[in-house]
């Protein structure tokens, strides 16, 4: 798919633009009333998540004809949604805050999540960080960049320290991995997929363990460190597609050898 010149700038755009509308003036400041829980107690939707995903919503189709936007919400409110992923027609993935629990506690890890996908591949993805204000971004075959302000670099996935668990630091969010907490390095729990895969792409973690397979957690962030020179697989040997229906869990790694180490040691 050829995309527009000017997609992944007005991309970009809307995503700073419906985070210093609607997100950054609840940062700490949410209002009785303005968090609710949905499937359970920690489960938790505040008002900035709603509005900006309905501000997305509209925005982001008139950036490329044809398209249509699955967002985190509107599947919560209705799963058929989610259907527009198998179809041929391009799809904006929209997690508006990843990371709400954080964004409700008043911590700094959440962010705003994009991907654009069609016929099961992602072809781009967009992390916004709106607290600092940069951009983590890739598109597929074309390498991973990180915007702040005016500056776009490249963003590369520095070599870990070596493949030896005892020098790596993880993130853990799939029990099926509980045996190996106590051989990494150190592991952490950041609370919001965005930043963990940001982190993966920095060299600040090396390897990514989850279970819960929900695309606007994982679309954006496994390309963006595929793109930077990560490998990310699917538990069940196929390679991650946002639509695939056998989603048992994915590890995500700097590398293929140490993926294959991570796996064969839980086994």
């Amino acid at each position: 798919m050829k995309f527009p010149a000017d997609l992944s700038a007005k991309t970009q755009a809307a995503m700073r633009e419906v985070a210093e509308t609607y997100i950054l003036p609840r940062y700490k400041k949410l209002a009785e009333g303005d968090v609710k829980s949905k499937s359970h107690p920690n489960d938790l939707v505040t008002i900035a998540d709603v509005e900006s995903e309905h501000a997305l919503t509209r925005m982001l189709p008139d950036f490329l004809p044809g398209s249509r936007v699955v967002g985190e919400e509107a599947v919560a409110a209705d799963a058929k949604v989610l259907d527009s992923l198998a179809g041929s027609d391009p799809v904006w993935i929209v997690d508006p805050i990843d990371g709400t629990a954080n964004f409700v506690k008043g911590e700094a890890s959440f962010a705003v999540m994009i991907a654009l996908v069609q016929s099961g591949e992602t072809l781009a993805g967009w992390i916004h960080d709106p607290v600092i204000n940069r951009t983590l971004w890739a598109e597929k075959g074309a390498g991973a960049w990180l915007t702040v302000g005016q500056t776009t670099v490249p963003v590369k996935m520095p070599a870990p320290p070596s493949d030896n668990l005892h020098d790596l630091t993880a993130g853990i969010y799939n029990r099926g991995f509980k045996s190996l907490v106590g051989k990494f390095h150190r592991v952490t729990r950041i609370g919001s997929a965005a930043h963990d895969y940001w982190s993966l792409s920095d060299g600040r973690m090396h390897v990514l363990c989850f279970s819960r397979m929900r695309p606007w957690d994982h679309a954006a962030g496994v390309l963006i460190c595929a793109e930077a020179g990560g490998y990310s697989c699917m538990l069940s040997g196929k390679p991650y597609a946002p639509a695939l229906a056998d989603q048992v869990g994915i590890v995500s790694a700097p590398s293929r050898h140490i993926w294959e180490i991570v796996v064969n040691a839980k086994s």
